[in-house]
């Protein structure tokens, strides 16, 4: 897949870490030019141990496989800050921009620290710390990549979201902020669509990120739900969404996938890729994979990995009409 994206202008936010690196990364690879925008532009030298990342690291890495990265330096909790980015791209690649991933987020940290809490009894800034560089961010950096995008009659934009805008998962603020990023894909849809221009949400599964594996160390994780923790042991890797991303950049029909919901998990087993160690991640439409989830290892055995739930049957369960 060496150089299948030269030429494409890519635009990933978030990519210190965690799954907007991994994109980034896979995007590079390549052979797009990828500009990556995060908090934090160098690594911290004061010996804070963690899982701090920097844009820094991720070009570095971008470029040792031969990809071209231009870090950017961007708090999208201000939306001035955002503005100068699309306004840079749009001076450095002649209003060109092919692919935005919203991916930036803040509200990791909170939602491990209250999870399994009731909503009334964490501070009710947690919602602001998970929706508003989440949904509200991506909502800012869409306004402006349409109006980039639109002109020239093609684009694509990705909203990384997650199951948890189907059903209950880890706490309120995230089920809805999740629930609006797929509302904002769908809806975004319509009105790009006469343009020529993309809109999907992704949900990638249980990712095994940097802060992720540090929390599965702890006695807050040994407390979730046993179905969460397998999920979470049996994660994809970062890269996984970044590979589901370069073939959905690559591919001529991309309008049929716009306005909807993909998973990475199906987005595999139709584009025929693995995760960057060979293995196929979990895909929750897979009956096995729901038999392993519910603690029934037998029955998973016993299922062929083609047998699937519908998507009808999954929106059908998520109804409250």
């Amino acid at each position: 897949m060496a150089s299948s994206l030269k030429g494409k202008v890519c635009l990933v936010t978030g990519a210190s870490r965690g799954i907007g690196r991994g994109i980034a990364l896979q995007l590079g690879e390549a052979g797009a030019t990828v500009y990556i925008t995060g908090r934090t532009l160098k690594p911290k030298t004061d010996g804070t141990p963690g899982t701090q990342g920097s844009l820094s690291d991720t070009a570095i890495e971008i470029e040792a496989r031969g990809g071209k990265c231009i870090p950017v330096q961007c708090d999208h909790s201000d939306d001035e800050q955002v503005e100068k980015v699309f306004h840079r791209i749009a001076s450095d690649q002649d209003g060109r921009l092919d692919l935005l991933v919203n991916n930036a987020y803040a509200g990791v940290k909170d939602i491990l620290e209250t999870t399994g809490k009731p909503f009334w009894e964490v501070p009710s800034s947690v919602w602001d710390s998970v929706n508003n560089v989440g949904l509200r961010g991506h909502y800012i950096a869409t306004w402006h990549a349409a109006k980039m995008m639109a002109p020239a009659k093609q684009g694509l934009i990705v909203n990384i979201s997650s199951a948890g805008g189907l059903s209950y998962l880890f706490n309120v603020a995230y089920g809805v902020g999740k629930a609006g990023c797929d509302r904002m894909a769908v809806d975004c849809a319509v009105e790009l669509r006469k343009h020529n221009v993309a809109c999907i949400s992704l949900w990638p599964g249980p990712v095994k990120t940097e802060m992720f594996q540090e929390f599965m160390t702890t006695d807050g994780f040994t407390g979730l739900d046993k179905g969460i923790q397998f999920a979470f042991q049996e994660g994809e890797s970062v890269e996984f969404a970044g590979k589901a991303i370069v073939h959905l950049l690559q591919d001529e029909n991309i309008m049929k996938k716009s306005g909807r919901i993909h998973m990475t998990g199906e987005l595999a087993d139709e584009y025929g890729f693995r995760d960057i160690n060979g293995a196929s991640p979990m895909n929750f439409r897979r009956v096995k994979t729901l038999f392993q989830l519910t603690g029934h290892p037998w029955l998973a055995a016993a299922m062929p990995s083609f047998l699937k739930v519908p998507y009808w049957m999954m929106t059908l369960g998520n109804s409250k009409f």
